[in-house]
């Protein structure tokens, strides 16, 4: 599409909350420049090049509001143990694509032990056999804990022997492991890692995503080559946020300058994950009554970092899931609005990552002092309901409660929805689809709400100035895909997305003006 002329699109069904009827768009310098119907298109930009989308549904371009692209490369080009039924599948998994890659180190990821038969995952034992003295590093689902082989745990300096051999490594000694392995991958496989997931995100529409990235995570040699070219040139955007936390005003503009992020949040961890079950709790798993989780970032320290982004005007935040985790957050939140006040949190942009256990009474508190909520709508999909993996370490009722979509909105959250790729798919259409068909109904939202979250909400958590961006309306920055669809559903003109339902498949996606896909 050339920047110089204008282009205009025609026989196709924009979804525009200004022109519900359009048919056709014009596009201008990467902007959108007209919406209207074919005939009036062809009369008023008689000199436009057409390009006849033959029905085609054209929707804004999506946002993923929370994903790891280096971890979600190395998933596509690399070892994806999502598939494993069983732990014999998963070995035989890891034993299939080691045979393939004789000599190289192995990265794999997303074996989930709740959904086999026997929930127990394989031991260090088990990867030897398999590997023998090979490095090799596997992380659960979730990615807070992970199996690593003797060849890779040998070149941990100071690990004891007994942490992590017959039960996954969690803690600091997964993150210790996770760096050597990380250290083992060279520059050109972390590339083609990085590259891969740009690829695969286009392809699915999505336009921009929030990099969630900290010491622990990918480790500032990633972060760096993430910020250099080699993201730039693809032309999916790119907001990175920083887990790092800070005592001081003049550390956290440091600190931002130094690294370059738009924010000290993300991934900045107050505890784990549910189905490595080091979410902090306030109450025992349900299937480990002896456990609460895990606290990885203690109160005061929550409440010094909150307190010196705020008086710096930074956007600060962190990964919560557990209601202990939630709770400290809150707590320290409430602290800072008092000396603070609330305008100051509140011009910040202050986020939470994932949000999973909330009350009505903190859902309340976080509407009216502006924080915004980062969620995933599919690990509901994937885990809820009174069989799932979130009933098996919580209990039903417990269960239930998580995720309340609808809780937080009617108490004036703002709601960003993203992925946590590689943790699960890309595919936005899916997401959307799990706000709407939560597996608790109550906790569901439209299917309007639902896409404003996938869209526009994207924008606004990652601090975007441009009010119009994220909605196809004259003046906004053209960034948009095309979809093949059925019949669109009343009233909001979306895809159909019930259960069963074929997901609308991208023909292609442009972000500014410039063709990223298709």
């Amino acid at each position: 599409m050339s920047a110089s002329r204008t282009t205009l699109l025609i026989n196709g069904r924009v979804h525009s909350p200004t022109h519900p009827d359009a048919t056709a768009m014009a596009v201008r310098d990467g902007v959108v420049a007209w919406l209207g119907s074919d005939d009036d298109g062809r009369n008023q930009l008689a000199e436009a090049d057409v390009v006849d989308l033959d029905g085609g549904f054209v929707a804004p371009g999506f946002v993923d509001s929370h994903i790891h692209l280096t971890a979600t490369g190395l998933t596509l080009v690399g070892l994806d143990l999502r598939p494993a039924t069983s732990r014999r599948h998963c070995l035989q998994l890891l034993a299939d694509y080691a045979a393939a890659h004789p000599g190289q180190p192995i990265w794999g990821h997303g074996w989930d032990d709740s959904s086999w038969p026997e929930p127990i995952p394989p031991t260090t034992a088990d990867l030897d056999a398999v590997l023998g003295d090979r490095p090799a590093y596997l992380a659960r689902v979730d990615v807070h804990s992970a199996l690593a082989s003797s060849g890779l745990r040998r070149r941990v300096a100071g690990l004891p022997a007994a942490a992590g051999y017959d039960t996954p490594l969690v803690g600091d000694a997964h993150h210790r492991v996770r760096a050597a392995a990380r250290d083992l991958l060279t520059d050109g496989q972390r590339a083609e890692a990085r590259l891969a997931a740009l690829d695969a995100l286009a392809a699915n529409g999505i336009v921009a995503v929030h990099e969630c990235a900290g010491p622990d995570i990918g480790g500032p040699d990633d972060w760096r080559e993430l910020r250099g070219a080699g993201s730039r040139p693809h032309g999916v955007e790119v907001t990175g946020y920083w887990g790092e936390a800070v005592t001081s005003p003049s550390q956290a503009r440091a600190l931002l300058g130094d690294t370059g992020a738009a924010g000290l949040a993300g991934d900045l961890f107050v505890d784990g994950a549910l189905g490595s079950r080091t979410a902090w709790l306030h109450e025992p798993y349900h299937d480990a009554p002896e456990r609460t989780g895990a606290c990885y970032l203690e109160p005061d320290a929550v409440t010094a970092h909150l307190r010196a982004c705020t008086e710096a005007g930074v956007t600060a935040g962190f990964h919560v899931i557990g209601d202990a985790a939630v709770s400290t957050v809150v707590d320290s939140l409430e602290c800072v609005v008092e000396h603070l006040g609330v305008a100051a949190v509140a011009r910040c942009g202050h986020r939470l990552e994932h949000l999973e256990m909330v009350t009505a009474e903190q859902a309340a508190k976080l509407g009216a002092w502006g924080v915004m909520a980062s969620m995933q709508p599919n690990f509901d999909a994937l885990w809820g309901g009174d069989d799932g993996m979130y009933a098996q370490r919580l209990g039903i009722d417990r269960a239930g409660r998580l995720n309340p979509f609808a809780l937080l909105a009617s108490q004036g959250v703002a709601l960003a929805f993203g992925s946590d790729a590689p943790v699960t798919g890309l595919h936005p259409w899916a997401t959307i689809r799990a706000a709407v068909h939560h597996h608790t109904p109550h906790s569901s939202i439209s299917p309007r709400a639902a896409f404003t979250a996938a869209t526009r909400g994207g924008w606004r958590a990652g601090g975007a100035g441009d009010e119009l961006i994220g909605s196809l309306v004259p003046g906004a920055p053209a960034s948009y895909a095309v979809w093949d669809v059925g019949a669109l559903a009343e009233p909001d003109q979306l895809p159909r997305l019930d259960p069963g339902d074929p997901l609308p498949r991208c023909r292609q996606t442009v972000h500014r003006g410039v063709v990223l896909h298709g």
